[in-house]
């Protein structure tokens, strides 16, 4: 625990996020070390819900943690450390989605057709394995907007006001690009 820290323990578990935060804004690499532990596998399975592709989901992990670190000054508030990093992850890939959809269109890069083995879990009950597989077959054919607020509110099952929050837009906006989306999702089932 940093020294005049104000912030409490959790029973067992280490330092709070603030006091991690304080200590790694102070330099300390143990502090960003623990960061990352603590909130790996938080980033690790938004951005491959978000990227399926692995390669492109391990750099995401990468780029949010080096972000993350980097502009660890401007975190108001460091008990919110894993809000925040998912916030980045959220961003970071819409981000990602648009540059890859404008190289496809150049045909600059293949769109690579998503794994749904490697996303969806074996043991998944069947409704959820055909709700997941219906959203992961028309990710790639949605804006990049559109397409992380379905993932988010569809397969990560957050409510409104957090994907507004994570994606830094008005609870308006992000209801418009769902309806958008739902209805495209609605469609494509109808035709399946």
């Amino acid at each position: 625990m940093v020294a005049g820290s104000t912030s409490t323990t959790r029973s067992g578990a280490g330092p709070t996020d603030a006091a991690l935060v304080v200590a790694a804004r102070a330099g300390e690499r143990w502090a960003q070390e623990a960061l990352f532990q603590r909130h790996c596998r938080l980033v690790i399975a938004l951005s491959q819900r978000l990227l399926p592709h692995s390669a492109d989901a391990d750099d995401l992990v990468q780029d949010a943690f080096v972000f993350a670190f980097h502009r660890l000054d401007s975190l108001q508030n460091p008990q919110a450390f894993a809000a925040w990093i998912a916030s980045i992850v959220v961003r970071t890939a819409s981000k990602r989605l648009r540059r890859q959809r404008l190289l496809t269109r150049l045909g600059l890069q293949r769109n690579e057709p998503i794994d749904l083995d490697a996303v969806v879990s074996p043991s998944a009950p069947p409704e959820v394995v055909s709700e997941l597989k219906a959203v992961y077959a028309l990710l790639d054919r949605l804006p990049a907007e559109q397409r992380i607020a379905l993932v988010l509110r569809r397969v990560e099952g957050m409510e409104l006001a957090e994907i507004a929050t994570a994606m830094k837009l008005s609870l308006a906006t992000v209801k418009r690009r769902l309806v958008l989306a739902e209805a495209r999702l609605e469609r494509e089932r109808e035709r399946g």
